[in-house]
Formats: C-alpha cells, structure tokens, sequence
C-alpha cells in the first residue's frame, strides 16, 4: 500500500497515530491544540468550536490533577500513600481513584483475577524499562506473588478509603489512569459543547470526538509492533465518537538470551505474559460507560488472555470490538472491527 497518501497530524514513538488530518477541525478558526507531559508521556487535546480553548485548558487542568493522585512515583500521591499504608491502615483517597479501584476491581471478579492493579510489587520486582530491569528468581517470583492479590484490596465505600490487607503489597492504576482521564476530559468537552477533536494521552489511549472538518471518521494508524519505521503500520482503523486504547509488547520490554521481557504481568505467574499476543486494540462505543477506562484496562485483559479466550471475551461486552495480532503474525479481528479496519500490513496475516 502506498503510506504517502495520508497526511500523519501527530507522530511519537507511538502505538496509535492519528492519519489523514489536513484540515480537521470543523470551524479552523475556532480550534484550539496543546501538548504536553503528563501521566509519564505526551498527552496532547484538540477541540473545535466557540469554547475550544477553555475545554482544552480545563482538560489539562483536570489530567494534571489526576497525575498527581494517581501515579506511583509521586510520593505524596494518593496511590503511594496507600502503597505505605499497606498491612497498616485504611488511606482516605479523592473519589477520583476510588473510583479506579472499584472499578479495577469489578474487572478482577470478572475475570478471574486475569486484570489486578495489586500485581504493582511484580511491576516494581522487574522494574522493566529502567536501570535495574531484570529477570528475578524464581524465588523471588514466588514470594512476591503472595502479595498479589485483588481480593486483598480493601474498600470502604462510606469515606473513600482503601487499605491493602498485607505489608508489602503495591498496586499500580498505570493501566486505567489515561483511561479514566479520557473519560473526564469527554465530560469537560461536552459541557463546552465540543463536537469535533481528539483527546490523545500518549496515543495508546485516545477519544475521537465526532467527525473531522471534512465530515469523516478519524483515520488511527495502529503501530507495527515490530517495525520502528515512520509511516510503518499495522494498519487502519476509522473512528468516531470511539475511545482507543493498544497495548504491545514493545513499549516496555528487554532481551535476555533471546527471550522478550515486556512489562505487561501475568498476575498468576509473576511473569510477563506468554498468550501468544504481541499487540491488542480495543475500539469501544462512546455511549457506553466509561469507555476510555474500559478500553484501557481490557487491552491488558486481552492481552493476557490470548486470541482465542481474548476474543470471546471482547465479544461478550456490547459496544465493544477488538483487533489481536499474534506472534505469528496473524490478525484476529471481531467483525465491526474489521467493518472499520483498511490497509492491513502485508507482514501480516489474517485467518
């Protein structure tokens, strides 16, 4: 296929790039971008219309307040608190990530424990994308896992408090925390009447808002998971009013005698996960609730699920579609996905 017909608006060491964007605004005029870190990436809004650059900077407000209480390396945040309080005492949090974890842990029950933001002290064990990444014993492995458990996160609904049943246990919302602001900036933009606009936190979770300025869906070229070339895809999938979310095994990973540690864990092994995935998608509908939490969250599920449990997991929740590429290099696809897909990468196969 020939890439250089689309026009590429964004680009980043990205899983999802937005495509085809000359001119996508409906009013130019009256649109408003900015860019920033945030949540450990680039997070970048883009709204059309009369109150676009309030909803914009309301947006970055409210993502750099949900930065603040959610991320683990913020010793002052509401996550870290809890992690210190663990085996101690209840930790009253903002409703903000109360909210995440009593959704997070909906999920766990759901699946079998298959999605647990307690499997944070097998995140911190492995340490992967920093200096001290490794591979732990198996000992060490083994140890670690009694502190993973999602049963042992402990809710108090009456005061929004959390406690961690053992000493030592950690969770980690890194995997619902861009989800969960994509859906208060939608809030954000719906109270400033955007119809038009993308909400990108870090391009593996993004909101396309309506259609572009030519009255089309958003063209989202989704990563190759083993190409870093510019303009190299897997392929094309077409948007409106959906939330994206992807997870791979190239955005955090290493090699040890030809073995790929990636950061996404099996909470029942303590390893990373072996399904047989190296990326997943998820598009979900923006009428369903909580989609960008959702959408967030069930790229990990699917991932450690594998193609087969993964997909018929993905068809099992309405409003939502799925795409999983193998390490063999087949594409599995639920079929409104594929309605919406185009231009799969000839490195590739589906059934």
């Amino acid at each position: 296929m020939n890439w250089k017909r689309y026009a590429i608006l964004t680009i980043a060491a990205a899983s999802l790039v937005i495509l085809g964007c000359s001119g996508c605004s409906l009013h130019p005029e009256q649109s408003f971008d900015k860019s920033g870190i945030a949540m450990d990436t680039t997070v970048s809004l883009r709204a059309a219309g009369p109150e676009a650059k309030e909803a914009v900077t309301e947006g970055f407000e409210r993502i750099n307040e949900l930065d603040k209480l959610a991320s683990s390396q913020n010793p002052d945040s509401d996550v870290s608190r809890i992690n210190q309080s663990a085996g101690k005492e209840y930790v009253q949090v903002d409703p903000a990530v109360y909210e995440m974890i009593e959704f997070s842990q909906a999920y766990s029950a759901k699946t079998d424990g298959m999605w647990d933001i307690s499997v944070g002290v097998i995140t911190n064990l492995w340490d992967i994308g920093n200096d001290d990444q490794h591979v732990p014993s198996k000992e060490e492995i083994d140890a670690t896992l009694t502190k993973v458990n999602y049963k042992d996160i402990l809710l108090r609904p009456e005061d929004h408090s959390v406690m961690l049943a053992k000493e030592g246990m950690a969770i980690d919302l890194g995997g619902i925390a861009k989800g969960y602001a994509v859906d208060e900036i939608r809030k954000i933009y719906d109270k400033h009447h955007i119809q038009s606009g993308l909400i990108n936190m870090g391009a593996s979770s993004m909101y396309a808002v309506g259609k572009t300025g030519k009255g089309r869906p958003w063209n989202i070229g989704m990563k190759h998971p083993r190409s870093d070339k510019d303009g190299d895809y897997l392929g094309v999938i077409a948007v409106e009013d959906q939330a994206v979310s992807t997870s791979g095994d190239y955005e955090r990973y290493f090699i040890q005698d030809g073995v790929r540690y990636h950061h996404i864990f099996n909470s029942h092994t303590g390893y990373p996960a072996d399904s047989g995935v190296m990326s997943d998608s998820i598009v979900i509908d923006g009428a369903v609730e909580h989609c960008g939490m959702l959408s967030d969250m069930m790229t990990t599920i699917i991932f450690i699920a594998g193609p087969q449990q993964g997909m018929a997991l993905a068809e099992q929740i309405p409003g939502v579609e799925c795409e999983i590429t193998g390490t063999d290099g087949t594409v599995y696809m639920t079929q409104r996905f594929k309605d919406h897909f185009s231009d799969l990468n000839p490195d590739f196969h589906t059934l």
